[in-house]
């Protein structure tokens, strides 16, 4: 069963005990746009209560607020009761819930394209804040006033620079001065939660105009403390390089090159010392470490055939090649890409190579060959595997005579 489907049949049940009950929010959106909801989600009158009672299966994970969600075989379902809230002294959840009518509940919302309704029995969109007009529009703008909408969580902020990303959306001029005025306020939001929103405006194909917005309205340098950011006026006129970095990227790209094109201006260290606040996972971290550390590498299309297969070894060679391919597009350095063209080459002509082959003898032939354990045996390993990665050994013979001849040049009188 699809979540529509099973939407639907909830907002029937519902409707079947004398409930009002609507499909709401997003889901509403997203359908007079034409795209396919990622939710359907419900509002209803019928308090939490009632709805555990009509439904076999449910899970009270937001009940104190009118949340329910209800599990109708594979599909899950977010059934909330029209509700209005007040008192948001964390900038994040209200302080109190009251259960209301649909009107007020769709005045406490975020944004007048995500506050419609829309009843499916009668097919008829239900629209108390004139969201149907901003759509047509293409503007993302608060439901009443942008302060009092932002201070009830300081989230929206980002959530509104994300839908504008998503949809190719402008932001009203009075909701983006609000967002300027409290940007401030962002900090009171967790990392992770934060990581979500940049996510999600990011990795879209859209994310140069996201990076513009993060930038001119003045979240990007509270969230990234340290950002070499110059402000001359209203105007943001550093980082473009990043901007315009985002913009050349592949369409389809993951969050850690994404942030490496954002901070494609910064040193490396100074860059993964700003995103600690986005609690990245281990792996996006050693990510996005990697392409920082390695940016610039790649325009040495002469480097030693060992150095190069040892970057094609890495799993994030192409996100390296990405960055800087569209880094120095955007600088327009027609020499820097000649190198990449020529370097990229050379990669072509490794195909089928095995760019990270077993080591010829390890560390325990080595000793038996008479290498001292200790710092002689790494320094001997790691050479004798360059002269296998650059082809001048194949067999253990060939490794075994070289690390012999090594031997006799290092081990000399007095040693």
């Amino acid at each position: 069963m699809t979540n529509r489907r099973a939407a639907i049949q909830i907002v029937e049940r519902l409707r079947e005990k004398g409930f009002l009950a609507l499909l709401a929010g997003g889901c509403v959106r997203d359908m007079l746009l034409g795209r396919r909801p990622k939710d359907y989600d419900v509002a209803t009158d019928a308090r939490p209560e009632d709805v555990m009672v009509l439904f076999d299966r449910t899970l009270k994970v937001g009940a104190q607020f009118g949340v329910v969600i209800v599990l109708l075989r594979h599909a899950q379902v977010e059934v909330a009761t029209f509700r209005s809230e007040a008192g948001y002294q964390d900038g994040r959840h209200p302080d109190r819930v009251a259960f209301t009518d649909a009107a007020s509940d769709a005045a406490r919302r975020d944004f007048t394209i995500n506050g419609m309704f829309y009843d499916p029995i009668e097919e008829q969109v239900i629209d108390y804040i004139g969201g149907q007009t901003d759509l047509q529009r293409r503007i993302v703008r608060t439901i009443g006033d942008a302060d009092e909408r932002f201070g009830e969580d300081y989230l929206r902020m980002l959530r509104a620079i994300r839908f504008s990303t998503q949809l190719d959306f402008a932001i009203e001029p009075e909701t983006f001065a609000a967002i300027g005025r409290n940007a401030r306020h962002i900090t009171r939001i967790s990392g992770e939660r934060i990581a979500t929103e940049l996510e999600a405006m990011l990795v879209h194909p859209n994310r140069g105009a996201g990076a513009s917005m993060l930038l001119a309205s003045g979240l990007a340098e509270q969230i990234f403390p340290g950002l070499p950011v110059d402000r001359r006026g209203d105007a943001c006129v550093a980082l473009t390089s990043a901007v315009h970095t985002l913009q050349r990227l592949r369409k389809r790209v993951d969050f850690p090159l994404a942030l490496a094109a954002f901070f494609c201006g910064c040193p490396a260290e100074a860059a993964l010392q700003m995103c600690h606040v986005l609690k990245l996972s281990r792996n996006q971290t050693r990510h996005l470490r990697f392409l920082l550390t390695h940016r610039g590498r790649l325009l040495d299309c002469e480097m030693a055939l060992s150095s190069l297969k040892k970057l094609l070894a890495q799993p994030y060679y192409r996100d390296l090649y990405e960055l800087e391919r569209a880094t120095q597009k955007a600088a327009g350095n027609k020499a820097a890409l000649a190198a990449l063209a020529k370097l990229h080459r050379r990669v072509l002509s490794l195909r089928g190579v095995n760019v990270s082959p077993a080591p010829l003898l390890d560390g325990h032939d080595l000793i038996r060959l008479g290498a001292r354990p200790g710092p002689q045996v790494g320094q001997l390993a790691e050479e004798l595997y360059i002269a296998q990665l650059e082809d001048c050994l194949h067999t253990r013979g060939q490794a075994e005579q070289w690390a012999k001849d090594w031997l006799a040049q290092h081990d000399l009188p007095g040693q």
